[in-house]
């Protein structure tokens, strides 16, 4: 029996950053730990034929591409970051797709919560972006 790819993804999960976003003017002052759960899908055609890192895209860029906007960048709300990171990693990666999960612990709230977390899927232009 012969196997066949499907789907080809990368899953980098705790991608942790400080960065400065929030609704209030104290929430962007002061760093805040912050933590990204992104998926991405690769076409077909960028499976590796070898077991070659340079047939890839390395999980390392896309780690450091996630850091980079999370602590370059400050924003009210952790939907426009993830926006903004969906709008780079397309942009920048072959992805076909992306899924963005980004968690802020201890958001200012009237009761007590642990953190909050929001998720965003985007694709490509050609796929309705």
């Amino acid at each position: 029996m012969t196997s066949r790819i499907a789907t080809y993804k990368m899953l980098l999960e705790g991608i942790r950053f400080r960065g400065r976003h929030g609704v209030s003017k104290a929430e962007r002052g002061l760093p805040q730990d912050f933590v990204a759960n992104v998926e991405i899908e690769l076409p077909l055609s960028a499976l590796p034929r070898s077991d070659s890192l340079r047939q890839v895209y390395d999980y390392g860029r896309l780690s450091q591409l996630v850091v980079d906007e999370g602590t370059t960048t400050s924003c009210k709300l952790l939907e426009t970051l993830a926006e903004r990171l969906i709008s780079r990693i397309l942009a920048e990666s072959p992805a076909v797709s992306v899924s963005v999960r980004i968690k802020k612990f201890g958001p200012p709230t009237p009761v007590s919560v642990d953190a909050a977390s929001i998720e965003l899927f985007g694709v490509r232009g050609d796929k309705g972006t």
